[in-house]
């Protein structure tokens, strides 16, 4: 059986389940309603007990034994009443078993007392047959505790009959007939509550895991669409926009600038010498420069700005609403940030540089290509002037000559 399945069978005699642990969850869940029912149930309990004081008068009068009898009454209602209240005003989440057993009890030692104070009214009393219904259906405790205090009541208002009405055989078997009849019904049907009321329990907690699980499912996948998302949209060395997405979100950009007709400008970063960087120190050296060329030139731009790295040693650099004069300044602050790096020490006084390529428009019929190629090519020529160096260029540019040279 799985183990779910086991942590929530039902004992087929008690109706609890066989789990402790999962019976103490149970408890715990129906702790309130279970104690205001409980005051109320044994509220009207007591006052029904105590109403019969009238037949008491009327088959006793003034007699020693009616006293007697409302002196017992008066003490078992009061009881009663004493722990409907604190188990309703103080009762709290934790349940007392004691406390809630305890009516019954009291209510029993009650019934019993009333056949030697009454022996001549035992013919046509049935007062412990319902009490025992009542134990069963009206006052909410475990089975376990409703069958032994009604085995208290059964017994002890038989051998009380028997006692101190001189009980015939005959109608000592008929009474007890009675009560056991009204015991075995009483257990059953509690029997069969506490079941179903279990039962439906554990599917409402069965669902709730479900749930939970259906969550933590949901939040997983989002977490790998997340990080899918991440692969497909960065850079893996550099943590930077891939060229993919960086295409997509400058595409946007300008479309935003010329819809509202203001200047966009871009610019194409090279690294200076890194071949040499790569053949002198190795590649993993080569990576850790681009890393942290990389975040200076994050961390230079404004959030409204995109980065992106375009392949190798280059990156580029979308600035909406920039002329540019204004993405010059930004070119230079940043090759300026990126010659202050410190390297490792075995890389010895290597100070890295960048060229910057900057191209800018206001014009509404420019294209993200065209404006990545003119950027590009500003970048050679810097390159072909000794590089370490911003060049700008104006809406209309011709081209210059095809790149000659490593970078």
């Amino acid at each position: 059986m799985p183990l779910q399945k086991q942590q929530y069978q039902v004992h087929g005699l008690t109706g609890q389940f066989c789990d402790a642990s999962r019976e103490f969850m149970y408890r715990r869940s129906i702790q309130e309603s279970v104690r205001l029912e409980f005051s109320f149930a044994v509220s009207v309990a007591a006052c029904v007990f105590g109403m019969f004081a009238i037949a008491d008068y009327y088959l006793l009068g003034l007699t020693r034994e009616f006293y007697l009898l409302l002196t017992m009454r008066i003490v078992v209602v009061s009881i009663c009443l004493l722990v409907a209240l604190v188990v309703r005003r103080w009762g709290g989440n934790d349940y007392r078993a004691w406390l809630h057993a305890l009516p019954l009890w009291v209510f029993a030692t009650g019934i019993i007392l009333i056949v030697p104070l009454r022996p001549e009214s035992l013919p046509t009393q049935i007062t412990a047959v319902v009490a025992t219904m009542a134990f069963y259906l009206l006052i909410p405790n475990p089975l376990t505790v409703v069958t032994a205090a009604s085995l208290y009541l059964n017994i002890g208002f038989l051998v009380a009959a028997v006692l101190f009405a001189s009980l015939a055989p005959i109608a000592t078997l008929l009474v007890a007939l009675l009560l056991i009849m009204g015991s075995v019904v009483g257990f059953f049907a509690l029997l069969r509550l506490e079941c179903l009321q279990r039962k439906q329990y554990a599917l409402l907690q069965e669902e709730r895991e479900n749930n939970h699980q259906l969550h933590k499912e949901i939040a997983h996948r989002k977490s790998l669409e997340e990080q899918l998302r991440v692969v497909a949209e960065q850079d893996a060395l550099t943590s930077l926009n891939n060229r993919g997405h960086f295409i997509k979100l400058a595409k946007d950009l300008l479309q935003h600038s010329q819809t509202h007709k203001v200047p966009f400008s871009l610019f194409m970063i090279d690294v200076d010498h890194f071949k040499h960087i790569n053949d002198t120190w190795g590649h993993s050296h080569g990576d850790w420069v681009l890393t942290k060329i990389a975040e200076v030139c994050a961390e230079s731009l404004r959030p409204t700005d995109v980065i992106g790295r375009f392949g190798g040693e280059e990156f580029v650099v979308a600035l909406p609403d920039t002329s540019s004069s204004d993405a010059q300044m930004v070119a230079e602050r940043l090759k300026k940030k990126v010659a202050e790096l410190s390297l490792t020490e075995e890389m010895g006084k290597l100070r890295p540089s960048v060229t910057v390529g900057v191209a800018a428009t206001d014009s509404e019929e420019a294209d993200l290509e065209s404006l990545i190629k003119r950027a590009d090519e500003m970048l050679y020529v810097g390159k072909r002037a000794g590089r370490n160096q911003v060049v700008v260029c104006s809406d209309v540019v011709e081209a210059p000559d095809s790149p000659v040279g490593n970078k």
